[in-house]
């Protein structure tokens, strides 16, 4: 037994079949699947826009109080579903996610990811299986894995000099969901001015397209939906684990605290990330970037969570695997949901809201830099075409004689080294298949919390 397990390819593959099946035998038994209920709300909403001359934003999933909640480019981006059926849109779904979740191991892994071989991806998959936002993105049918890969590509554009169309995949993300538009932020930060406008232009172009398709509907999300956030679910909601999230289940509404807590955050991400792009250390900067974004947004479901992933192969490439994978291990607990009907007291403050604590706790604490004799000559204005200090490649790597990184127990835990930035209850007939009143969005890990019973939109 090596400290992977068995040395040989036989013993490997007998071990990777027992993980596949206890993974198996695990997500099909103690987590509630979703039921792909947000895929449901793209799909009626696309629906009944485009086949039945409905209002993009007066869908409802039926017997929810749920619909669409997304900038109207988000729609567009998602007319493809108007041509599908059902069954069809939920492989396509599917496909996409597995899509997108390729895109992001491979930018993570870097440029030598062969050689980690069959053995360690296979590990990892396993390990990204249990991880919730990833497994709750795949499960509602979410888009997190899509904008997570759309920013990542631009990080690889960017370290390998291909900064033509760096900026693209940010801006494109930005149309679809506001809270990466922040790394347009982190592209001006990095004195990469050329990629932020790209990036600003794309987002621009994208919602004028918006408003070309539908001007009723652009006008009513930018003047109205986009600042009323009970359309998306309650604040104080246990799965809520932003800032906002917190403030509000300790009664705290009002906007200026949060307001205030906001500025404090995207201070201290300002000024880490900066550290971080001086140090050439794309992979912390863009970690940085994903763990404010979910600090600073009004709402962070769980599933959101997947932003956190480059974090952790900023951790296994610093040299804590340890610490990684405790932090991992957490966020394949559920434990959130411990305090699903009552956040309140010192457990509710601590363990309710302990995603976030992770979240802020790397954005205070997650190492950046580079070993200063293996430093990357960093130009302290670069140029618009200048390639960036490469994310993909870390100024030290391991000599013949030092072992192979670990994949530990986190997602990005194969080959992050060189990584880059970026009796339970039956269900009711509510849409949350709760014996207790049903929350503002279905996002409960737990049985009592979410089903999805009710069917989807008929095309």
């Amino acid at each position: 037994m090596g400290p992977l397990g068995p040395r040989t390819d036989r013993g490997r593959l007998l071990l990777v079949l027992l993980l596949v099946a206890a993974v198996t035998v695990f997500t099909a038994t103690v987590p509630v699947l979703r039921g792909f209920f947000d895929l449901r709300v793209y799909y009626g909403a696309v629906h009944t826009w485009v086949h039945h001359g409905g209002r993009l934003y007066d869908y409802r999933v039926p017997g929810t109080p749920y619909g669409f909640t997304y900038p109207p480019f988000a729609a567009v981006a998602m007319l493809p579903l108007a041509l599908l059926g059902r069954a069809t849109a939920i492989v396509m779904s599917l496909l996409v996610n597995l899509a997108a979740l390729a895109v992001v191991l491979r930018v993570l892994a870097g440029p030598h990811w062969r050689r980690h071989g069959w053995y360690r991806w296979a590990l990892c998959l396993c390990l990204l299986a249990l991880f919730e936002p990833l497994r709750d993105t795949v499960s509602f049918g979410q888009v997190n894995l899509v904008l997570l890969a759309l920013v990542l590509a631009d990080a690889w554009l960017l370290a390998t000099g291909r900064g033509r169309w760096a900026g693209a995949g940010i801006g494109l993300a930005a149309a679809v969901k506001l809270t990466p538009a922040l790394f347009i932020g982190l592209l001006l930060l990095a004195g990469r001015r050329r990629a932020a406008g790209t990036a600003a232009a794309v987002a621009a172009a994208a919602t004028a397209l918006a408003v070309r398709a539908d001007p009723a509907a652009s006008r009513f999300y930018w003047t109205e939906a986009l600042w009323d956030t009970g359309r998306v679910g309650r604040l104080d909601y246990v799965s809520n684990q932003s800032l906002q999230g917190v403030l509000a289940r300790l009664g705290e509404s009002g906007r200026p605290l949060w307001a205030t807590a906001v500025l404090l955050t995207l201070g201290v991400w300002a000024w880490r990330g900066r550290r971080a792009v001086a140090a050439g250390d794309w992979t912390a900067a863009f970690a940085l970037t994903g763990a404010a974004a979910c600090l600073v947004s009004p709402i962070t479901w769980v599933h959101h969570l997947v932003w956190l992933l480059p974090s952790f192969a900023v951790l296994v490439r610093a040299g804590h695997p340890r610490i990684a994978g405790a932090l991992y291990a957490v966020l394949c607990t559920s434990v959130v949901w411990l305090w699903y009907d009552d956040a309140s007291g010192p457990g509710g403050f601590l363990g309710g809201n302990l995603y976030t604590w992770i979240a802020l706790g790397l954005l205070l604490g997650l190492p950046t830099g580079q070993p200063r004799a293996g430093r990357p000559p960093l130009a302290r204005n670069a140029s618009a075409t200048a390639p960036a200090p490469s994310p993909v490649s870390p100024a030290t790597t391991a000599g013949p004689d030092q072992p192979e990184p670990s994949c530990g127990a986190t997602a990005a835990a194969t080959g992050v080294a060189d990584a880059v930035p970026e009796g339970r209850r039956s269900p009711s007939s509510e849409p949350t298949g709760s014996t207790c009143p049903a929350a503002a969005k279905p996002q409960s890990s737990r049985a009592r919390a979410s089903s999805y019973t009710v069917s989807p939109p008929s095309s």
